[in-house]
C-alpha cells in the first residue's frame, strides 16, 4: 500500500469532479473570473480546500505559453505614495494567481527604464506594471514599444498603452473646496516637485478650485515631498502669514510644517488650517490629527489588474481606469478667526 507522501496529489479535474462542475468552471474559479454564480464558486472553494488542490504553475505556463508573472517597473519607493500603490498592485496580482517580478530604478532615465524592459522581456513576463511617476515614462516606452500589455499606474496611458490612477485633481480640488466651505479665501498650496505627475496634477487641482471661486493662486511653495522640506517652508511661511490655509501635496511635508509652525507659535487650525494628501497611517496621530485626501491604493491595485487580465485574456484594447480619492476631516482645519494683514 502506498505511504501518504507517494500518493497523487490532487488534480483540477479532481476538483470538478468533487465540485460536480466542468474543468474550465474551476479555471474561471481560481483565475477570479467574474462570470461563475456564488453558489458555483463556493462549491469549487469547499472542493479546493478539502483535496489541498494547488495549481501546477511550471506545468501550466507550458500549456498556455505564459509565465504568470507581471514586470513591474518602480521607482521612488522611499516615498509613501510609491511605495503603497506597489504593494497594492502585487497583493492584487498575487490575488489572480500572478508572479511580481520588481525592478526598481534609482535614477529615472529613457536608458534606465529601456534597461528593466529588456530584463523583464528577457525573462518572458506576461504584461508589464510601470510605477514610474515622472511624466517621460510613457514616452520612453512608447519608443521601446515592447510587445506585451503596458499598464501605466498614475497615468491616463497614451497610445497603446493603458492607465490606471487616482484622480489627483479630483483630490486637490476636494481640499481646497473643503477649506473655501470653511470661510477660507488665502489658500496656499505647498506642492511637490512639478516633474512628478502627481505633484503637478495636484497643483492644477489647487489652481481649478481657487479659480472656480475666483481666488488668487498666488501662493504656491515647492517642496520635495520630504518632512524636513515641509519644515523649511513652514519656517518661512510662519514669518511672513500670507494664507489663512494651506493644501499641501502629501502628509509628509505636512508634518514639516506643522513642527515649524509649532516652534514658531503659529496655532493649526486657529491661525493656519492645513489640509495634507494620502492618509498615511500616522496622519491621525500628528498634533493636531491632520485633515487630508485619502488615496485607496489597494482599489488602485486591483483596478490595475482588472485592466491587466482584460487585456491578457480578452484582448481588449487599451484605456483607463481611475479610482476617486476622499476627504478624511480631522482637527488641523477650522474655519478662519483672523486674517493676514
Amino acid at each position: 500500500m502506498a505511504n501518504s507522501s507517494e500518493r497523487r496529489l490532487p488534480r483540477l479535474e479532481d476538483v470538478a469532479e468533487r465540485a460536480g462542475v466542468s474543468h474550465q468552471t474551476v479555471s474561471r474559479v481560481i483565475n477570479n473570473h467574474p462570470n461563475v454564480s456564488k453558489p458555483t464558486r463556493e462549491r469549487v472553494e469547499a472542493a479546493i480546500a478539502e483535496l489541498g488542490y494547488r495549481r501546477n504553475t511550471a506545468a501550466r505556463s507550458l500549456v498556455t505559453r505564459r509565465s504568470h508573472t507581471i514586470g513591474v517597473l518602480a521607482s521612488e519607493l522611499s516615498q509613501y505614495g510609491p511605495a503603497n500603490t506597489l504593494l497594492g498592485v502585487e497583493q492584487a496580482a498575487r490575488d489572480a494567481g500572478y508572479f511580481v517580478s520588481i525592478a526598481a530604478i534609482r535614477e529615472v532615465s529613457a536608458e534606465s527604464i529601456a534597461d528593466a524592459a529588456r530584463h523583464f522581456m528577457d525573462q518572458g513576463v506576461d504584461g508589464i506594471v510601470a510605477l514610474v511617476p515622472h511624466a517621460g515614462t510613457l514616452q520612453a516606452l512608447e519608443k521601446l514599444n515592447p510587445d506585451v500589455p503596458v499598464v501605466v499606474v498614475g497615468s491616463s496611458g497614451e497610445g497603446r498603452f493603458s492607465g490606471a490612477m487616482v484622480d489627483q485633481r479630483m483630490g486637490a480640488r476636494l481640499a481646497v473646496e473643503h477649506l473655501i466651505e470653511q470661510g477660507h479665501r488665502r489658500i496656499g498650496h505647498i506642492s511637490g516637485p512639478q516633474d512628478w505627475i502627481d505633484g503637478s496634477e495636484r497643483a492644477e487641482g489647487w489652481r481649478e478650485a481657487l479659480a472656480q471661486a475666483g481666488l488668487a493662486d498666488d501662493l504656491l511653495v515647492e517642496g520635495d515631498w520630504s518632512a524636513g522640506s515641509g519644515y523649511g517652508i513652514g519656517r518661512k511661511l510662519a514669518v511672513e502669514r500670507t494664507a489663512t490655509a494651506l493644501f499641501v501635496g502629501n502628509d509628509q511635508m505636512a508634518l514639516g510644517l506643522l513642527r515649524a509652525f509649532g516652534e514658531a507659535g503659529v496655532r493649526v487650525p486657529q491661525d493656519v488650517s492645513v489640509v495634507g494628501f494620502d492618509d498615511q497611517p500616522e496622519a491621525g496621530y500628528f498634533t493636531p490629527p491632520l485633515t487630508t485626501v485619502r488615496q485607496d491604493f489597494e482599489e488602485l491595485g486591483r483596478r490595475c489588474m482588472d485592466m491587466m487580465l482584460a487585456l491578457l485574456e480578452d484582448g481588449a484594447a487599451a484605456g483607463t481606469t481611475v479610482v476617486e480619492p476622499g476627504m478624511v476631516l480631522r482637527a488641523s482645519t477650522a474655519r478662519p478667526v483672523a486674517h493676514p494683514g
